[in-house]
């Protein structure tokens, strides 16, 4: 049953990362964008998470750790880069 439940619960993340996609491409202003990405980010550690699940192995929450922190800081300069102009001072 749980591989049943993994199974659809990444076609359901898969479906969210494309809608996620479709408002990266249509964003109709530079803040839609960033949390589009943004979002991307986290149901991709959701997918990695799963997969790490599914295989029984532990190297996937390291990786999907990695990830989470290069998102934060990616959308923090984002935001930073979008207030001031610039990223460093």
């Amino acid at each position: 049953m749980l591989s049943v439940a993994i199974l659809i619960a990444c076609a359901l993340i898969c479906c969210a990362l494309a809608l996620n996609a479709w408002r990266l491409i249509i964003g109709p202003t530079t803040p839609d964008r960033i949390i589009a990405v943004d979002t991307m980010y986290i149901n991709s550690i959701a997918l990695i998470i799963l997969l790490g699940i599914h295989q029984g192995s532990a190297i996937y929450y390291e990786s999907a750790l990695l990830i989470a922190l290069l998102g934060f800081v990616s959308t923090s300069a984002f935001c930073k880069y979008l207030l001031r102009g610039d990223i460093i001072e």
